[in-house]
This record gives C-alpha cells, sequence and structure tokens, in this order.
C-alpha cells in the first residue's frame, strides 16, 4: 500500500508500507559511538575502528581519531573531509572517537523543492516525518545552488581544547551550483546530550573533492530519501578520560552556530 504526501503543494513524497522480516531488524538500527557531549568537552581519541563501524552501517557521519575533520559514510565508504578541505577514504584501521551509522533502506521518497535554506528545508522536512521522536537517515542528491561546509583541524597535544573553542577559527568552505550528496541524521529531543537533537547535515560533492559540515545551504534540484529508524544502539568507550568525564555540557549551539573569526576557503571545483 502506498501513502502520498505532498510538500508545500510542490513536493510530493511516497511512503512505501512493508513488514520488516525478523532478520532484518538489525537493520533498522542507528549504531552510535560515544556521546556527543563527550565530543563537546574534547574526549577526541578514537577506539572503535572504521572496520567495525562499517560492520553496522553504510549511512552515517561523525568525525576521525583526534577530531581530524569531518566524516561522511555513503554508500559504504568512510570519507574524511581534512581541515583544508581536500576528501580522503579512511582505511579500515582508522579509529572515530564519534560517530552515528546506519543501514540505508529509504522508506520515502521525492522531489527536492529549489530556492530552500538549510532552516527552511529543516522546517518542510520535519512537516513530513511521521513522529519527531524516533530517528531519521536522510539522504538528499542533486544540485544545490550554494553550500557552505565547515571542517575542524586535528588536534594533536592534549589537554584538548573543548570544541566550542575550536570552532571558532575553523575553516569553511563555499561551493556554488554543485552537485554532490547531503547526508543528515536527525534526533529525536530526548537524547540531548547523547547525540545532536533535531537535525545534522554533512556534504560531499559528487566528484569527492569537497564537503563538510554543512553550516548553509539553497536548494536547487534533486532526490529526497528518508529512511525511518525505529532502533538505537550506542557504544560507550573504554577509557579512563571517559570513565572520569564530567559529561555535563550546554555548548552544542555554540558549535552548531559558532560566532567565528574563520578562515574562509574559496570555492572547490
Amino acid at each position: 500500500m502506498n501513502r502520498t504526501f505532498r510538500w508545500v503543494g510542490t513536493f510530493t513524497l511516497c511512503l512505501l508500507l512493508t513488514q520488516t522480516p525478523v532478520w532484518a531488524q538489525s537493520r533498522e538500527s542507528l549504531y552510535q559511538v560515544s556521546t556527543i557531549n563527550a565530543l563537546l568537552i574534547g574526549l577526541y581519541d578514537g577506539e572503535t575502528t572504521f572496520t567495525d563501524l562499517l560492520r553496522h552501517g553504510d549511512f552515517g557521519l561523525g568525525t576521525v581519531d583526534q577530531l581530524d575533520g569531518e566524516l561522511i559514510v555513503l554508500d559504504g565508504v568512510a570519507y574524511h573531509v581534512t581541515a583544508d578541505g581536500a576528501v580522503h577514504q579512511l582505511p579500515g584501521e582508522q579509529t572515530t572517537p564519534f560517530a552515528a551509522v546506519t543501514f540505508f533502506e529509504p522508506d520515502l521518497s521525492g522531489a527536492l523543492p529549489a530556492g530552500m535554506s538549510l532552516p527552511e528545508l529543516q522546517q518542510a522536512l520535519d512537516l513530513l516525518l511521521p513522529s519527531p521522536n524516533i530517528f531519521y537517515a536522510i539522504k538528499i542528491t542533486g544540485t544545490f545552488a550554494y553550500v557552505k561546509t565547515r571542517s575542524v583541524p586535528k588536534q594533536e597535544n592534549k589537554p584538548y581544547p573543548i570544541l566550542s573553542e575550536i570552532v571558532k577559527t575553523q575553516p569553511e568552505f563555499e561551493f556554488n551550483s554543485i552537485q554532490g550528496t547531503l547526508v543528515a541524521l536527525r534526533a529525536p529531543q530526548f537524547v540531548e546530550g547523547i547525540n545532536v537533537p533535531g537535525y545534522h547535515f554533512h556534504f560531499l560533492t559528487h566528484d569527492l573533492r569537497g564537503g563538510g559540515h554543512v553550516l548553509e545551504l539553497e536548494t536547487l534540484s534533486g532526490q529526497v530519501e528518508i529512511d525511518l529508524t525505529h532502533q538505537f544502539e550506542m557504544l560507550l568507550p573504554n577509557s579512563q578520560d571517559f570513565y572520569e568525564a564530567d559529561l555535563r555540557s550546554d555548548d552544542l549551539d555554540e558549535v552548531e552556530n559558532p560566532k567565528s573569526t574563520l578562515r574562509l576557503y574559496s570555492t572547490i571545483k
């Protein structure tokens, strides 16, 4: 049975209702390494390898050991956007201090309207989702009129600075009329401190030459796919730093919306 949704009169999504076989239910889970608050306070040392991480999902985002840039997992490949804006494929033995992945199997799909900013895109998505209280994996592939991203530099020396200090001087990148993929997760509000409540977008260009954590965008054309995810599994770090950490933090807004003295790079093509 199909159900049809209409987005602002122009965008139609088709919800495919199917029964998930018992053997496949683990594929409907978001698997997460560590907590967002651990990252906010400076716990950047990776313990989980990408070989291990990719056993739990083929789609997701996060960062790399010692906060070395931005992670995009797409079609089962782990891509690394470093602080110079370059993209590398990560070896299996490399590690992550924070990541979240799932096996991407879309339940909703449809065309992307043009002319939407990032806040407008988020608001429009919210109107379509059946509940704010589950997880969603969202893939948007197409052409974007504009995308601004950031990456963060690798931290070499302990004690590491907290993340809200690092993003004040983060490198940022601008792309115009660019083809690529938005890899996004939406988490419910009740996981505050564990994951990022609401939307978290990373971007990867089609030619694999640029990307990062999304700060701004304007849509042009493309395809939206959404995977409803009802299960959540988390692996906590097995380290003395994590055992002794005070994981209370209120710095998330400063990290997601920094007032930075940034280094802005020209468009990468």
